[in-house]
């Protein structure tokens, strides 16, 4: 029994000490919106019938998937462009494969 209350002891005091850390660092408020504004333009969210209602099942990921590729499609010359490393030549090879997976996954998001 004293074991577990001084670990109950032990537990609280740590909790009050986090407690107060959190306190002198809010959390911006703007985070959360552009976070959900950027999730609010992708693919999913255009996923809507004629009617306005959103789609389902097989007709949905039709849609998500055209999407995704014409979304690819279109940014692979803008992402090719900005292959360039800091001194301002082309990326090639494995450098080049990385920035335009990263790039074109990047704009199929938004």
């Amino acid at each position: 029994m004293k074991k577990f209350l001084s670990l109950v002891a032990l537990g609280a005091c740590l909790s009050f000490g986090a407690a107060q850390a959190q306190d002198k660092a809010p959390a911006p408020a703007a985070a959360p919106a552009a976070t959900a504004a950027a999730a609010g333009t992708g693919c999913e969210a255009k996923a809507v019938d004629k009617n306005g209602k959103a789609l389902a099942g097989a007709a949905k990921t039709s849609f998500v998937k055209k999407c995704e590729k014409d979304a690819k499609a279109a940014a692979a010359p803008a992402c090719a462009a900005k292959a360039v490393d800091k001194n301002g030549k082309a990326l090639a090879g494995a450098a080049k494969s990385s920035f335009m997976k990263k790039c074109e996954a990047d704009a199929a998001k938004a």
